[in-house]
């Protein structure tokens, strides 16, 4: 049918607007198009240049090295060692079981290692680099590297290593560091990223965890290029990692190595304090350890063996124990009965063997009992009644009062593990904490220190040096950081006569040197450092009527886990005091015998600054003296080496 004009005309109009719809569509969708495609390839290019940068291009954290410590000198007593190594990342491997498989006929693996690596790739992020063998020789790491390709993934490296080169004489102050665990990273709400990073060392014990985020630093960064197998073509950037802080401490190498030989073969401890200062000088603990052996991760033979010691050689004596102080507690007493005016600086007591209380009969250790006593020749023979009759007149709660101004029952902020708080009982601890009432026999106990007091060797020195000093001196520990000197606190003098400490002095100076005085056997006969002391043995288990009456058997005849602690504390020179010492020895029976001996030695060494010379002691002590100083294992005393200062 033919169309007229009028709807020809029409129909072609109609498909003119469609045409032109349709053309502004198209165009309207390529300008849409176009400007999409501007602004990615303009606006967001480096977003997504980031995007397409990732499949070649990894971050990876650059380990910091960990701070070194050094000891008052500038000597190195935990440092930094190379470790060369081989490290493997998932992503880039591939095939990880052939990978090694390969790897194991280039060098040799051990298999324990190995299997503990290759749990530890599959836990890991796949992006995470994986030690599998550590402390190798350079021929090992130059035979990996000749054979790069053939092991995608595998990367030989060099790191830092934790090493300790003065062994066993700073493992219970510095402690140790080994790798990262599960329990570590519980313990910590945001971990640090380098925590992740397998067989990461970090600080487990002693001053190595206590000053953890100082040492450790902080981690750089790298960016390195892959290519499509995943091999490392080259390092596009670094940003450098902060190392951690250096630390010195107050411990002088040489007296604590000393110390340490000294007490070898005993399960005991000694401390050394700067009665100014506070700076701790030694803190030696027999026997100790290896810290070497805990790095890597201990073997279950080397651990069993420390964990089986009856000397328990993991356990610090100087913080972390703690014990009856026996004797050298009478100085509280004598000084706090002074202070409470219920005894005069004359006044004599009588000691018949024994003091009567409520029908019972608490004995002195001299069964025929000492007669009149008054506090200097009370001191020097160690006389038992006299402080129960002084403890009873004034009561515990004043005698409580003054043990905490001189330390004692306090935890003494020291960065070292297991701090002990110790224990200076009150009528107020013991219906608080055991819910029971205060009888007069615990305070009869308590002046000779037994019963519920309890001291570390730490305490002891402190309450020492401030015998010593008449001041509240505070222990010091870190020496400076950085470079930068620690501050000294500024000790305030004690709430008590000055006049009542010189009689306490005088007493101690009786014990070391008095016709009668309990230490008088070690005591020091050099010119211008006479030594003043106290000895002390702490009971460890109650000795029975029976026992009494046929005659308590004596300590070398008990096993040796029955025995008597040993104490000894003393300071010198008397008339300018400058060091003070605590020694316990650990079942080691009579303070006198077994503690004032090595004491004497130690705090001579400190006097002198090296081992001391024969005039030093009585005459007729002389020969075993030289003999057993000839058969002493010691180190040379080591200078600092070259680098800044450090005082």
């Amino acid at each position: 049918m033919k169309r007229s004009p009028r709807e020809t005309e029409e129909s072609s109009g109609l498909i003119t607007r469609r045409g032109l719809v349709l053309t502004g569509l198209q165009l309207g969708f390529m300008g849409v198009l176009a400007m999409r495609m501007r602004q990615m390839q303009i606006e967001e290019a480096d977003q997504y240049r980031l995007l397409a940068e990732e499949n070649r291009i990894n971050m990876r954290l650059i380990p910091p090295s960990r701070g070194i410590i050094y000891d008052r000198n500038g000597v190195p007593v935990a440092q930094n060692a190379q470790n060369y190594r081989i490290v493997i990342v998932r992503e880039d491997a591939g095939d990880v079981d052939a990978v090694v498989d390969r790897l194991r006929q280039i060098v040799p693996l051990d298999e324990d290692d190995l299997e503990r690596s290759l749990k530890e790739i599959y836990r890991r992020s796949p992006f995470v680099p994986v030690t599998l063998a550590d402390r190798l020789s350079w021929k090992d790491i130059a035979e990996v590297a000749v054979n790069a390709p053939a092991l995608p993934g595998i990367t030989p490296d060099v790191g830092l290593s934790r090493e300790y080169p003065l062994g066993e004489d700073f493992a219970h102050i510095v402690g140790y560091v080994g790798p990262v665990s599960d329990y570590d990273l519980s313990k910590i709400e945001n971990p640090d990223p380098l925590l992740q990073i397998p067989k990461f060392q970090i600080g487990k014990i002693g001053l190595e965890t206590k000053l953890e985020a100082d040492l450790r630093g902080k981690a750089g960064t790298k960016r390195i290029e892959v290519n499509a197998a995943g091999r490392v073509m080259r390092e596009l950037s670094r940003d450098e990692y902060t190392p951690g802080t250096d630390v010195q401490l107050t411990i002088d190498h040489g007296l604590q190595n000393y110390a340490q030989a000294r007490l070898a073969g005993e399960s005991a401890g000694a401390v050394v304090m700067d009665v100014e200062t506070g700076d701790l000088l030694a803190m030696a603990s027999s026997p100790s350890f290896d810290p070497d052996l805990f790095v890597r991760g201990i073997s279950t033979t080397d651990y069993r063996s420390l964990t089986e010691n009856k000397y328990r050689p993991l356990f610090n004596k100087t913080v972390q124990g703690t014990y009856p102080p026996g004797s050298t507690f009478k100085m509280m007493t004598g000084l706090a009965a002074l202070r409470a005016g219920v005894i005069g600086p004359q006044e004599t007591v009588y000691c018949p063997g024994h003091f009567s209380l409520g029908g019972r009969r608490f004995h002195c250790w001299k069964r025929g009992g000492h007669g009149w006593m008054d506090l200097n020749n009370a001191l020097t023979q160690s006389c038992d009644v006299y402080f129960y009759e002084a403890a009873q007149r004034m009561g515990i709660d004043r005698l409580s009062e003054l043990c905490h101004e001189f330390g004692l029952g306090e935890r003494h902020d020291i960065p070292v593990s297991a701090v002990a708080d110790g224990l200076i009982p009150s009528t107020k601890w013991k219906a608080q904490v055991r819910g029971e009432t205060w009888r007069p026999g615990d305070t009869i106990n308590a002046a000779i220190g037994q019963g519920y007091v309890l001291t570390s060797p730490l305490q002891l020195a402190v309450m020492t040096a401030r015998i010593a000093s008449g001041k509240a001196v505070v222990p010091r520990l870190v020496k400076s950081v950085d470079g930068v000197e620690a501050p000294i606190v500024e000790a305030e003098p004690l709430n008590v006569s000055a006049r009542h400490l010189d009689l306490i002095r005088r007493g101690m100076w009786s014990v070391s040197n008095g016709q009668r005085g309990t230490a008088r056997r070690s005591r020091i006969v050099a010119d211008g450092v006479e030594m003043a002391g106290k000895t002390g043995t702490s009971q460890v288990r109650n000795i029975t009527a029976a026992e009494r009456a046929r005659g308590v058997f004596r300590n070398d005849q008990l096993p040796w886990e029955r025995r008597d602690h040993g104490l000894f504390v003393a300071y010198a020179p008397f008339d300018k005091p400058k060091y003070a010492i605590a020694c316990i020895v650990e079942h080691g029976g009579g303070g006198s015998s077994a503690a004032a001996p090595p004491a004497r030695d130690i705090l001579l060494y400190a006097l002198y600054g090296d081992v001391p010379p024969l005039d030093a002691y009585p005459s007729d002590q002389r020969e075993r003296i030289r003999s057993m100083h000839e058969e002493m294992v010691l180190r040379p005393r080591q200078k600092a080496p070259d680098g800044p200062s450090r005082a």
